[in-house]
């Protein structure tokens, strides 16, 4: 009833979960297509197509290009993140950000140069209806 090729498929469609522990430092560059949670300390690069987790004793001193974001801890560096950065109410933030959307937590710090990738777009429409309607 059900072939082996369908088997497959099914499960190269789970993302990974991989955890980085509290007493855990890492320095250099990692690259994956799953998720990441930080408790401990990370120096340097992360590249996912799935979530980060910086935990609230997360440390990330670097750049992150993610999916999707949630900071608990402590960001320094170059974050951009495609889809939605959300930032708890123990979230400490500096450096640039490059978001689709944003939540921030009453109580957060975020320091930070924050760009969002979406609205620049949707500018662009309004301006050119208006043009449009200028003209007819």
């Amino acid at each position: 009833m059900f072939s082996k090729e369908s088997k497959k498929t099914n499960e190269s469609k789970v993302a990974e979960r991989n955890i980085i522990g509290k007493n855990t430092k890492i320095i250099g560059e990692i690259i994956s297509d799953g998720d990441f949670r930080i408790d401990g300390t990370l120096d340097g690069t992360i590249q996912t197509k799935g979530r980060v987790v910086v935990g609230s004793s997360g440390f990330i001193k670097g750049k992150v290009e993610c999916a999707n974001a949630d900071v608990e801890g402590k960001f320094s560096g170059e974050l951009f993140v495609s889809n939605t950065l959300t930032v708890k109410s123990s979230a400490n933030i500096n450096g640039d950000v490059v978001i689709g959307k944003l939540s921030v937590e009453p109580g957060a710090s975020f320091n930070a140069t924050c760009t969002m990738k979406g609205a620049v777009k949707e500018l662009n429409k309004n301006e050119q209806q208006k043009l449009k309607e200028k003209t007819a």
